[in-house]
């Protein structure tokens, strides 16, 4: 082969009528009509039909392709008759004469099948064979629009001046809401940290830092029992500003979705610009959820019905008959309640300056004012009953920070695998996340979590105690 030639996209052919190729990708479909052998190639660009005659030297070697081995060839563009034409892909005007043809890699036949959407396999064997799966038209699809909107967040915090930083995957474990998924420190034997379950207090800390303008594209980290359309590990856009208010921030998160909506997906129809407000106590009292669907009509499929969800309590009662938060324990009080909270009374009265972004009945997003007050703060630990060592332990170097000048500040995070699941009409974030786990926390392609050998636990100096299973 021609090994000057660089490789062109498949996508470029079409405007390249006459000219020599080099081709690299996946054969999708193999055809003999006659004497002549059609088979179509497939890049992360398109898909485009492959023609090998008979005069062909390797022509015995095309009769042997089947479909996924990967092949290098070069050949000739060639613009079909109009008669010809295939105008259901974007390549339908051309067809390549193949001149050379090299295989680099055979492929059995597949476990699954990828020339479907998928859905009406089986979820464990498409997670088993996940990087097969992920060849499908579909999720290709998916992850190509997930980028974008990456990209599209991006260009619009750094436009208005956010600097996007990152936090550690490593830390120490505090009480959140939710189990800490647990990391023995090797160096300090008996110690741990924990993967976070958000960046939370080190984006208060970056304010305190005197960075006033954060967000970053989080990974979050949540050892949660089987609940729903819940991943351990997920993906949340996280951001930060000091000197705002609520209306400031709810602002700009607005502006950010329309915008990010009327340009990647146009097709789309938002119900309602300004954003409806509604309180949590309307939302529960008329719709009977938190996270109200608002659409007109739920039968239109390109409708978005967004809406904010403003005056959530503070606290709520545990199992227990003790307080606990309802959103995070570092939000402020609405500023009418916080003469209650420093008196710690009225407390199942208290509203937090807390806000959610819903969307056609799912939670896209939540945040709220922070409490900038080590005092104030301290009250609210103080009535979810935890004790001044636990405090301190827990949370004395945030408290410790903010008694160096701390701005107020506020914050919000997006569900990333969420809204890409909402604007991609996906039943669930399996389908927006590359290598998901099942939903008992499981990952059947790497076989995890798996046990581990016992000089990797005496390293760490760290012992498996087996439960013993109760007598029946």
């Amino acid at each position: 082969m021609e090994k000057q030639l660089s490789r062109t996209m498949i996508a470029q052919t079409p405007k390249m009528a006459g000219q020599t190729v080099r081709l690299c990708g996946w054969v999708q479909i193999v055809r003999a009509h006659g004497k002549l052998i059609f088979f179509d190639l497939r890049d992360a660009s398109g898909v485009v039909q492959m023609v090998v005659t008979p005069k062909a030297p390797f022509f015995d070697l095309a009769k042997e392709v089947r479909s996924e081995w990967v092949v290098e060839i070069f050949g000739e563009v060639k613009a079909r008759p109009e008669n010809m034409v295939n105008d259901k892909v974007a390549t339908g005007g051309v067809e390549i004469l193949v001149r050379d043809l090299k295989v680099l890699s055979k492929a059995q036949t597949l476990p699954i099948a990828i020339d479907s959407d998928g859905y009406e396999i089986g979820e464990d064997n498409r997670l088993k064979y996940r990087y097969l799966d992920l060849r499908r038209q579909r999720l290709q699809k998916n992850f190509a629009i997930r980028h974008k909107i990456n990209n599209f967040i991006r260009d619009f915090l750094t436009k208005k001046k956010f600097i996007e930083i990152e936090t550690p995957y490593i830390t120490r474990s505090t009480p959140e809401g939710a189990r800490d998924f647990l990391v023995p420190a090797r160096l300090q034997e008996g110690l741990f940290y924990a993967l976070p379950q958000s960046p939370q207090q080190y984006k208060q800390l970056l304010m305190v830092a005197g960075f006033e303008k954060y967000f970053q594209i989080a990974r979050c980290f949540r050892d949660e029992d089987t609940r729903g359309d819940r991943q351990p590990e997920f993906t949340q856009l996280d951001l930060e500003m000091s000197f705002i208010d609520e209306e400031e921030m709810m602002q700009l998160n607005e502006d950010l979705l329309i915008m990010l909506v009327q340009e990647l997906f146009p097709e789309k129809t938002i119900q309602q610009i300004p954003f409806p407000r509604v309180s949590y106590r309307e939302a529960m009292g008329k719709y009977g959820s938190d996270r109200p669907d608002m659409r007109e009509d739920k039968n239109n499929p390109n409708l978005l019905a967004f809406c904010w969800v403003v005056d959530f309590p503070f606290f709520e009662k545990t199992d227990d008959d003790k307080w606990t938060f309802t959103h995070n324990p570092f939000s402020a009080t609405k500023p009418e309640f916080i003469d209650d909270l420093m008196g710690k009374k009225n407390i199942e009265k208290i509203l937090a300056a807390q806000y959610d972004i819903v969307a056609n009945g799912w939670e896209i997003g939540g945040g709220s004012i922070r409490n900038h007050d080590a005092i104030a703060l301290k009250a609210v630990f103080d009535i979810m009953g935890l004790s001044e060592q636990s405090i301190q332990r827990n949370f004395g170097h945030i408290l410790e920070a903010f008694s160096y000048g701390v701005p107020p500040h506020g914050g919000i995070a997006w569900g990333l695998d969420r809204l890409v699941m909402l604007l991609q009409q996906e039943p669930n974030i399996r389908e927006t996340i590359a290598f998901p786990k099942t939903g008992d926390g499981r990952d059947l392609m790497m076989n995890a979590p798996s046990e581990v050998n016992s000089d990797q636990l005496k390293e760490l100096g760290l012992a498996i105690i087996k439960k013993e299973k109760p007598i029946k």
